[in-house]
Parts: C-alpha cells; structure tokens; sequence
C-alpha cells in the first residue's frame, strides 16, 4: 500500500511503502529525518535521525551516534495521516521516496497530508 501526498486538493502517489521526510529545525538550524513505513495499519515511523540537540530537539532515550546523527527508533502508535503545516516561514520539507525527492510546505498555502492511499 503506498502512500499519498495530498497538497491544496491534489494526490500524488508516492513510489513504494517507505518514505523521508527531511527539514531544517527554524530556531537551531539543525537537520532532522525522519524514515516512514505505509503498513495496514497506518504510517509507522521506523527511524528519526536529528545532527544535534536543541530546543525541541532532544534524541530519543536509545539514541546513538553515528557518523554525526544522533539515530533511534521513536516509540508510538501508526498515524492515520501527518499533517505538515506550509506556514511559509521555514523552509520546508524534503519528501524522498522511491520515486525521487521534492520539496513541499516551503511557500504559505494549506496544510499537506501524507496518510496511506484509499484502496483502488
């Protein structure tokens, strides 16, 4: 089951089961990733990777570092969809999956979803 990009009313499928979502803490400047499995039951967060600490930016309790990311595997329930506010002050978010990257949320506008696709 793939995931869909939903953006001002528009879906976009993504490539495969697995997706990055990568940005650019506004106050530390700090990179943050996120890696995103689809599962039947919901988007399951598998990995978080952050290049420092902050505020608001605190590794999980089993954090180790490599290479200069901190890494862990977030503990919690899959999500039915992530909601990414495009407030147009920070940077935006990249998106990678199977299919290349992209950019969304950089300019103001609606919010973007990323929840599972609706069966065919």
């Amino acid at each position: 089951m793939p995931a869909c990009l939903i953006v001002a009313g528009k879906q976009v499928v993504l490539a495969g089961t697995t997706f990055l979502l990568s940005w650019t803490h506004s106050v530390e400047r700090t990179e943050w990733r996120e890696l995103w499995v689809v599962t039947p039951r919901g988007l399951q967060i598998a990995e978080a990777r952050v290049r420092g600490s902050g505020a608001g930016m605190e590794p999980g309790d089993d954090a180790r570092l490599e290479d200069g990311w901190w890494v862990w595997t977030p503990d919690g329930p899959p999500l039915t969809k992530l909601v990414l506010a495009a407030s147009g002050t920070a940077g935006g978010w990249r998106l990678c999956h199977d299919g290349g990257c992209r950019l969304i949320g950089r300019d103001a506008g609606a919010p973007i979803v990323i929840a599972p696709c609706p069966p065919a």
